[in-house]
């Protein structure tokens, strides 16, 4: 008896139909296709994006060069160097971020004890070159101080999760 509702199903298409009858049912619906450059959707403020170095509000860097999170890194992707400053504190005179290998894992942002390396929301980036994705202390410092706001905000959200 299975055989020949198998063999009638076969014949009369009954999985087209089926599929024609969802389509069908949605053709007339509200579409839900975002339009991606001028409309974006919401992103949570836990989002592992683009790396930056944070800042303090008198404009010392954060970083005291513990490297936690280069020792962190599954991927191997961050480069520290440091030296002592007359004042006896530590400091970093190198900090470079591999993007081509980092995988943004987050284990760097969690591991860091002054809150200084961070992933912000920022995902729309590239490259042309590899030498375009190896982020240098410097455009790791330009990104903190372009999105120390939101940073904030982001932090003081996060803290609820803790």
């Amino acid at each position: 008896m299975q055989a020949i509702k198998n063999y009638l199903k076969s014949l009369l298409l009954w999985e087209l139909i089926q599929g024609l009858r969802v389509t069908g049912r949605h053709l007339f619906r509200r579409k839900i296709t975002v339009q991606y450059p001028e409309e974006k959707t919401p992103l949570s403020p836990r989002f592992r994006g683009l790396h930056a170095l944070r800042r303090y509000p008198n404009g010392e860097e954060r970083c005291i060069a513990c490297k936690l999170c280069e020792a962190v890194c599954p991927a191997v992707a961050i480069t520290i160097e440091s030296e002592e400053r007359e004042d006896g504190t530590r400091r970093t005179t190198r900090y470079d971020i591999d993007l081509t290998k980092c995988i943004f894992c987050g284990f760097c942002e969690e591991s860091c004890p002054v809150d200084s390396i961070v992933e912000t929301r920022i995902f729309e980036y590239h490259g042309e070159a590899r030498g375009d994705l190896l982020m240098t202390k410097e455009r790791l410092l330009e990104v903190g101080d372009l999105m120390e706001q939101e940073i904030a905000k982001d932090r003081a959200a996060d803290a609820m999760y803790r």
